[in-house]
C-alpha cells in the first residue's frame, strides 16, 4: 500500500485542465528565456596586403609622440605613399587598447582622422576607415563615443561604389552600434534604417553579410522594440530579409545566417509578428527547414548548425502567436514533411551538435502543443522511439522530450492508446529514477495523462515496479502533491 503523510492537506486529483495550466506556465517561462537569449559580438576585418604581411611588421604600442607623428605625416606628407604608410602604421598601433586610449585622449586626433576619411584620395579614405574599424572593435564605450564625429560619414559612404569600402563601413558601424547608446541616438535621426534598407539591394555577397551583421547589432539594442524595430518593419527590409532566406541556388549560407538572426531578434521583440506571418515568414522558414534537413543528409558540413539554430528559434516563437491560426500558419508548414525534416535535424544534432537538441525539441513542442495533426504525424511516422532515444543526453533534453510526449497524450484516449506501453513504459521507469526534480515532475505529468486516458496503463505500470519508482519521491517537497495525485488516480483505477 502507498503510505500517506499525516497532517497535510492534500489537493484533489488533478484533472486535464490543471495539467494544462501548469504546462502553459512552464512553457511561458521557457519562451521568455529563449526570447532573451542574444548574440552580442563584434567583428574585426584585418586584410593586410600580402606585401605588408611579408614585411614582418609587428604591431607595437604607440606613445603619444608616435601617434602625433603618424597623424602629421598622414595629413601633410609630401607623397601619397608616405601618407598611406603613416596611416598603416597608426592602424597597426591601434590594434592595442593602450594605443587606442592614447589616441582618443590626444586633442584633435579624431578631427584629423575624420579629415582623412573625407579626403578626395581613395587610398587615404580606406586607411582612415580601417583605423576607425580598429577603434570600433574596442570594448570600451568611451572609445566608441569618441568615434561619434565619424559615424555620419560612415553612414553616407554606404551609398558609395566600392563594395569593399561599404563592407568595412558596415562592420565598423555594427561594432559601434552595439557598444554605445549615444552612437545609436545619433545614427537613428541621421537615417541609418533607410541607409541599411538601401544596402540590401547590393549584388555583393560580402556587403549583404556585413549588412546582416550591422542590422543584427542594431536590433539587439535595449531600446530596439520601441525606437528601432517599428521603423524597420515599416521599411522594405522584412520582405528582403525573407527573400534572403528563400531556399534555392541563390541562397548564400553566410548571408542567410545573418538575416535569420535579424529575423529572430525582430520576432523576439513581439512588436508586430502578425505582419511577418502575413509576409509569409512561416512558409519561408518552413521551406528552409526542409532544405536544411536535405542538406544534412548530403553533407557532413558542420556549418549547417549556424543557420539551423536561428531558423528553429524563429519558427518556435512564431508558432506561439495567435495570428498563426488566423492565417492558416499550421497549414503552411505541411505537417508530416516538417516533422520528418525536424527529426532528421534532431538526429544530426544528436551525432554532431547535442547542444542544439533543445532548439529542435522546443519547435517540436510548439508544433504539437495545439495541433492534433502534428501529433498524428509523430505517431504515424513511428517517431516516438527515436524521440525516447534522446532522453539520456541531458536533463534539459529529457524534460523537453517528456513535454512533447505530454502534448501527444493530452490529445485523448486514441493518442494514449498508440503511446502505451511500447518503449514508453521502460523509458518512464528510467526517468523516474532521475535525481533531477524537473525530469521526474514531467514524468509524473505524463503518467497522470496516461492513467486518465488509458486506465489499463495503471496495472501494467504497477506490475513493472512502478510502485517503488513513485515511492522514491514521496518525501520530495516539490513532487509530493503530484506523486499523491498520481497515487489517487491509480487507486481509483
Amino acid at each position: 500500500m502507498w503510505s500517506r503523510r499525516q497532517g497535510r492537506l492534500r489537493p484533489t486529483v488533478c484533472g486535464v485542465e490543471e495539467l494544462r495550466r501548469r504546462r502553459r506556465e512552464q512553457e511561458a517561462a521557457l519562451r521568455k528565456a529563449r526570447r532573451e537569449q542574444q548574440l552580442v559580438s563584434k567583428r574585426l576585418l584585418r586584410e593586410d596586403a600580402p606585401e605588408e604581411a611579408g614585411e614582418g611588421c609587428v604591431a607595437v604600442i604607440l606613445g603619444e609622440a608616435e601617434v602625433q607623428q603618424f597623424l602629421r605625416q598622414a595629413q601633410r606628407g609630401a607623397e601619397e605613399k608616405e601618407r598611406e604608410g603613416a596611416l598603416v602604421s597608426l592602424r597597426r598601433g591601434l590594434q592595442h587598447p593602450e594605443t587606442q586610449q592614447t589616441f582618443i585622449q590626444l586633442e584633435g586626433s579624431m578631427r584629423t582622422l575624420v579629415g582623412l576619411l573625407t579626403s578626395n584620395q581613395a587610398v587615404l579614405q580606406l586607411e582612415a576607415a580601417r583605423c576607425l574599424h580598429e577603434l570600433s572593435h574596442s570594448e570600451q564605450s568611451t572609445i566608441a563615443e569618441a568615434c561619434l564625429p565619424a559615424t555620419s560619414y560612415l553612414l553616407t559612404y554606404l551609398s558609395g561604389y566600392s563594395s569593399d569600402f561599404i563592407e568595412l563601413c558596415l562592420y565598423t558601424l555594427g561594432n559601434l552600434i552595439v557598444e554605445s547608446e549615444a552612437v545609436r541616438r545619433q545614427l537613428l535621426p541621421q537615417g541609418i534604417v533607410p541607409a541599411l534598407a538601401a544596402c540590401i539591394q547590393s549584388p555583393h555577397v560580402a556587403v549583404l553579410e556585413a549588412l546582416g551583421y550591422a542590422l543584427s547589432q542594431l536590433l539587439q539594442a535595449k531600446e530596439a522594440p520601441e525606437k528601432i524595430i517599428p521603423s524597420i518593419l515599416a521599411s522594405t527590409l522584412p520582405q528582403h530579409m525573407l527573400q534572403m532566406l528563400q531556399p534555392g541556388p541563390k541562397l548564400n549560407p553566410g548571408v542567410a545566417v545573418e538575416f535569420a538572426w535579424c529575423l529572430h531578434y525582430i520576432i523576439c521583440s513581439q512588436v508586430s509578428n502578425p505582419l511577418l506571418i502575413g509576409h509569409g515568414a512561416l512558409s519561408t522558414l518552413g521551406l528552409l527547414l526542409l532544405d536544411l534537413a536535405g542538406a544534412v543528409q548530403r553533407t557532413e558540413d558542420a556549418g549547417l548548425e549556424l543557420l539551423a539554430c536561428p531558423v528553429l528559434r524563429c519558427l518556435s516563437n512564431l508558432l506561439t502567436e495567435a495570428a498563426v491560426e488566423t492565417v492558416g500558419g499550421q497549414m503552411q508548414l505541411r505537417d508530416e514533411r516538417v516533422v520528418a525534416a525536424l527529426f532528421i535535424l534532431l538526429q544530426f544534432f544528436f551525432q554532431k551538435q547535442p547542444s542544439l537538441l533543445p532548439e529542435g525539441l522546443w519547435l517540436l513542442n510548439n508544433l504539437t502543443a495545439n495541433s492534433p495533426s502534428f501529433c498524428t504525424s509523430l505517431l504515424s511516422l513511428d517517431l516516438i522511439e527515436p524521440l525516447l532515444q534522446l532522453l539520456p543526453v541531458s536533463n534539459v533534453v529529457s524534460v523537453m522530450v517528456l513535454t512533447v510526449l505530454c502534448n501527444v497524450a493530452e490529445k485523448g484516449p486514441a493518442y494514449c492508446q498508440r503511446l502505451w506501453p511500447g518503449p514508453l513504459l521502460p523509458a518512464l521507469l528510467h526517468t523516474l529514477a532521475f535525481s533531477d526534480t524537473e525530469v521526474v515532475g514531467q514524468s509524473l505529468e505524463l503518467l497522470h495523462l496516461l492513467f486518465l486516458y488509458q486506465p489499463e496503463a495503471v496495472q501494467v505500470f504497477l506490475q513493472q515496479s512502478g510502485l517503488q519508482a513513485l515511492e522514491r519521491h514521496q518525501e520530495e517537497a516539490q513532487l509530493q502533491d503530484r506523486v499523491y495525485a498520481l497515487q489517487q488516480t491509480a487507486l481509483q483505477g
